[in-house]
């Protein structure tokens, strides 16, 4: 699972998603209400954050489909430790 940074840094682009409720690997982050316009805020945040820049091969629709495959697409883009 992601760590306490990723939630936070994903809540405030889903308007959608009620406070009490839980982010799951599956929540499908456009329902919540993560547009266009946002996923590109997001992306800038997630890459300033994390230190990492997404490559244009990550950078699709399924990538921003749902909070389990964005955590593994930006966990293969930071350095291993």
């Amino acid at each position: 699972m992601w760590d306490s940074s990723f939630d936070e840094t994903l809540r405030p682009f889903l308007p959608f998603l009620p406070a009490d409720e839980a982010l799951s690997p599956e929540t499908p982050l456009k329902e919540y209400g993560l547009d266009s316009l946002a996923t590109v805020e997001l992306l800038a945040v997630l890459e300033e954050t994390y230190n990492v820049r997404f490559s244009d091969d990550a950078l699709t629709l399924e990538t921003f489909e749902n909070p389990g495959r964005l955590w593994a697409t930006l966990a293969r883009l930071q350095p291993a430790s």
